[in-house]
């Protein structure tokens, strides 16, 4: 199942790299840069941070990670798909930041580094969209240096009544509506929306920190719990 599941979301991020900027910003009605900036606020981020960022999709929170270090730091973006990595390249370059950031395509559940490598690892809207999150959680935590952070910023799903049946509403009608009429990919943003329903909620995801051996843990819901940011550190010892 694992396999199937991987070969699928890579068939539709290769598909959807083109547009999926621009979905994202529908989608989330402009709300996902604040919510990135959200999570690097949350950040223990110094200057000469080295950083690695998983999933890291078309690159906003690459380069918005960058943009926070001098050239003694480095960030690290890997992602599966070679269509979303194409375009974070070119983003990078228009930004002059290719001195900083290096990308690699490659597997989220066996990340190509040493343990214990850097001093921050990132996920956003990645960790659901993985065969297995816990040992996407694992392998992230493998190559935290002692005492590094570790931080997810994922889709969630409100629990108030009256959000939960309006989100329900958008994600689950007419975000792939959206998919359809604006970029002829109804399928892949059924999926895309069906994965945020059938994702561990805010609760479990904290637990899932703890279970993987990470200390100090801590979340906050955004967006009236549309999204949350967790966060925890590897132990030192």
């Amino acid at each position: 199942m694992s396999k199937q599941k991987s070969a699928q979301v890579h068939s539709i991020f290769q598909k959807i790299a083109p547009s999926y900027d621009k979905m994202n910003s529908i989608i989330s009605l402009g709300t996902h840069h604040s919510w990135r900036q959200h999570a690097t606020n949350l950040l223990k981020l110094r200057p000469n941070s080295h950083v690695l960022d998983v999933c890291c999709g078309t690159g906003d929170w690459t380069i918005a990670l960058a943009q926070q270090i001098n050239q003694t730091g480095h960030v690290t973006g890997l992602d599966f798909s070679n269509s979303m990595l194409a375009v974070a390249q070119d983003k990078i370059a228009a930004q002059q930041l290719n001195s900083k950031i290096t990308l690699l395509q490659g597997d989220a559940m066996k990340l190509p580094f040493e343990n214990d490598q850097f001093d921050i690892v990132t996920i956003g809207f990645g960790l659901r969209n993985v065969a297995d999150a816990l040992k996407t959680l694992q392998e992230m935590v493998r190559v935290l240096k002692p005492g590094g952070q570790l931080i997810c910023l994922e889709t969630s799903q409100p629990t108030a009544p009256v959000i939960r049946q309006g989100w329900e509403l958008y994600f689950g009608h007419l975000v792939p509506l959206l998919g359809k009429v604006l970029v002829n990919e109804k399928q892949e943003y059924t999926y895309l929306t069906d994965s945020t329903h059938n994702f561990v909620n805010y609760n479990q995801l904290a637990s899932m920190f703890w279970q993987v051996g990470l200390k100090q843990v801590f979340y906050r819901r955004i967006m009236l719990g549309a999204a949350a940011i967790h966060t925890g550190f590897k132990s030192l010892e």
